[in-house]
């Protein structure tokens, strides 16, 4: 079995949001107030446990008419949800590592509340408990049986997120190999020579500075006009990231119903994002899109292979000699005759390591051989896998008169 959450948009009428923001408001409240019993039995040295701050809320709910408005379950995940982050900030402690201290939630810092087990149920509409029938835009079929619900507020607007636990559906079996090298000219290059683009930041950064502008210009942080400008600013950021996110769902979706065994460089992502280059690693999303990838072949029953990127991009495909090369230089040219694009020539160097890392980890012997580069060719799939070039329509003239 497996887990997933499925996502779907409320549009909840004029009561319906109050009330859903006074639950938040109480959750909110709630939140604090238990993180400040925390720190004040910490200094007593008197451990308060979840359970000890659980057990209080019928008392707080016979004085306090809010509430009592929330449904029981969701008061007591809001508890558990404070002791998950207090004992991950000590776990972090006794590791060493940077750990900051849980916060107080501020009215824009806390957007979300679950309903664990019950309380809630999912017809034409969603029906919430101490809340009402909620109009739902359910536009997938629901699989599965549902464990938790989580509602969420983002730029304004409400969603459910479903935690669904489910059985995985195998895929036929694919003898079709893939190689893909994921840069910032190009989001990917694929073995097969297919280029996929994808610079959505980039595309809207001229939106996105007019919004931050209009909300630097609203001095006073508690005005309406403010409040709004922010909003606006929120809806595009969101606009961007479903974008990204609806990519690359596709794309992850496609290369795994399509091949069989997928190589892709294991990539420190989080040390590139601190250098120079952070923005645009940030706008493209690798990170995201293997994590995607990943789960999703695990669930077809396929195979990602992770590889060492060391000197991918500087091997050549052909004789497997190191030609270094700058950043700037796209084009691969190596003295054994192979003029190739940079980015195609790696998607070559990281499918043959993964065959071979594959080969290695079942226990098999399956060899890689490079065959001399072809004006034109295929990646053939099987036991005993040939790597033959694929050259492009600009690639041949050049690779003709160097064999010549």
């Amino acid at each position: 079995m497996a887990r997933k959450t499925v996502k779907f948009r409320l549009y909840p009428n004029r009561s319906q949001r109050e009330r859903l923001t006074a639950t938040l408001d109480v959750c909110r409240e709630l939140y604090n107030a238990g993180l400040q019993e925390r720190i004040e039995a910490w200094k007593c040295r008197t451990p308060v446990r979840v359970f000890d701050q659980i057990n209080q809320l019928p008392e707080i709910k016979a004085v306090r008419p809010d509430v009592a408005g929330v449904f029981s379950q969701v008061l007591q995940d809001t508890l558990r949800r404070l002791d998950k982050t207090y004992q991950a900030f000590f776990a972090r402690v006794q590791r060493g590592q940077k750990a900051g201290f849980p916060r107080f939630k501020g009215r824009n810092r806390y957007d979300s509340f679950t309903y664990p087990q019950s309380g809630f149920a999912l017809g034409t509409k969603l029906q919430l408990s101490k809340i009402g029938n909620l109009k739902i835009k359910q536009h997938r079929d629901m699989e599965g049986e549902i464990k938790t619900l989580t509602i969420g507020r983002e730029a304004g607007c409400w969603y459910a997120c479903f935690s669904v636990q489910y059985e995985p559906t195998r895929l036929p079996h694919s003898s079709n190999n893939i190689g893909i090298d994921v840069g910032l000219e190009a989001f990917a290059t694929l073995s097969d020579g297919t280029r996929i683009e994808n610079r959505y930041y980039k595309t809207a950064q001229a939106k996105l500075r007019r919004a931050q502008r209009k909300v630097a210009r609203r001095q006073n942080k508690k005005s309406q006009r403010r409040h709004k400008a922010i909003l606006l600013l929120q809806k595009a950021h969101r606009h961007v990231a479903n974008q990204r996110k609806d990519f690359q769902h596709k794309l992850s979706t496609q290369l795994v119903q399509n091949f069989g065994t997928i190589a892709v460089e294991d990539l420190n992502i989080k040390g590139l994002s601190a250098g120079v280059l952070a923005k645009a690693i940030h706008d493209v999303g690798w990170s995201t899109f293997l994590n995607m990838l990943a789960y999703k072949a695990e669930n077809a029953g396929r195979q990602l292979v992770k590889i060492d990127p060391k000197y991918t991009s500087q091997e050549c495909p052909n004789c497997h000699a190191i030609a270094k090369k700058a950043l700037s230089k796209r084009v691969h040219r190596c003295d054994c005759g192979l003029t190739i694009g940079r980015d195609h020539a790696a998607t070559f160097v990281i499918l043959g390591r993964g065959l071979r890392l594959q080969a290695q980890t079942a226990g098999q012997f399956a060899p890689v051989a490079c065959e001399k580069p072809l004006p034109s060719g295929c990646l053939q799939g099987g036991e005993d896998v040939t790597l033959v070039m694929v050259l492009s329509e600009e690639e041949r003239p050049a690779y003709r008169d160097r064999a010549a």
